[in-house]
């Protein structure tokens, strides 16, 4: 109980903090699920089948108000060239909260034959969010906040670039460009600078015939208005049965933001299996480091769908081409 006590200060300390570096959908370990699209918008359509994904995320388990998020998204081709996607995500952080729907367009260029993996992508995500502030359980109301429920709405938008060769795929994405304004926590509007950059890189090695195939990658990020920087270095191994295939994943996420106390240090183990047009993954989270906010680990599953498949092409990554 006194644990959980502390927790809660510290979440109600940091929760200003938490919300402006993580505004909009925040970005964990989920797109090594065969969940690219979370991050990158030219991801939508990218493939040779449409993809529907939910994941539920939980935070710092067995604490009461900890950490959740659940996103529901759906992509697919529409037509040779564009494409259209779509998510839904429910953030919620203590008396924080944050609802957004997104919906994206995706064009992508063959440059070599149809059949070859050598595509450049380019993609727009518009999305409408909805931050919550509920001070109803609060013992000692913040005077800063003239309602005890209240909400705000604004809009913002990401621009993202992909280009897939073969097995190598890379992506950029500026997320969060526009400056929106709110005055969620006093009478007059601020400014909030969200911009957010992204890249990823990797290359996907082996084919049906090897034993194991495997998919290194780097994605690094960028936080404008402060400066933070962080680095994901991912290594995934497929292996294919005879009626499904299974595979498992390692991130390490490490921040490189100057702080003199600790950088931030993430280990995340992912496993998961396709079977038919289906996909369920597990994710577990562990931060590591001196200081912790608490020993609990992060969780999460992500189910899928392909649906609106169409024959793959000769050679490229697994997001690129599924394999049932």
């Amino acid at each position: 109980m006194k644990r959980n006590k502390i927790i809660f200060i510290l979440t109600f300390i940091f929760g200003g903090l938490i919300m402006n570096a993580q505004e909009t959908l925040p970005i964990y370990s989920d797109y090594l699920s065969d969940n690219v699209y979370l991050v990158h918008p030219s991801a939508a359509g990218v493939g040779n089948c449409g993809k529907i994904r939910l994941t539920a995320r939980s935070q710092w388990a067995g604490v009461s108000d900890a950490p959740q998020l659940q996103t529901l998204s759906f992509h697919t081709r529409v037509g040779e060239k564009s494409a259209i996607g779509g998510i839904i995500f429910n953030d919620q952080n203590g008396f924080h909260s944050q609802k957004g729907i997104v919906g994206t367009y995706a064009y992508h260029i063959d440059l070599g034959h149809l059949d070859d993996a050598n595509q450049l992508s380019f993609g727009l995500s518009m999305m409408l969010v909805e931050n919550s502030v509920d001070e109803s359980s609060f013992l000692i109301p913040d005077p800063a906040i003239t309602q005890i429920v209240q909400s705000r709405n604004y809009v913002n938008a990401d621009f993202s670039m992909a280009y897939h060769n073969s097995g190598f795929f890379s992506y950029f994405t500026a997320k969060n460009l526009l400056l929106s304004a709110r005055n969620l926590y006093s009478d007059t509007y601020e400014s909030l600078n969200l911009r957010r950059y992204l890249f990823t890189v990797g290359h996907y090695f082996g084919n049906d015939n090897s034993s194991i195939q495997l998919e290194p990658s780097i994605m690094a990020q960028v936080v404008e208005r402060t400066g933070e920087k962080f680095v994901d270095f991912n290594i995934k191994a497929y292996k294919r049965l005879p009626e499904a295939q299974i595979w498992a994943g390692l991130s390490y996420r490490q921040g490189f933001d100057g702080n003199n106390i600790e950088e931030l240090k993430y280990i995340t183990p992912i496993v998961g299996v396709n079977f038919n047009k289906f996909m369920v993954s597990y994710t577990y989270t562990k931060q590591s480091g001196d200081f912790l906010f608490d020993d609990g680990a992060y969780h999460q599953i992500s189910l899928g769908m392909n649906i609106l498949c169409r024959t793959p092409r000769a050679s490229g990554c697994p997001n690129l081409n599924s394999s049932f």
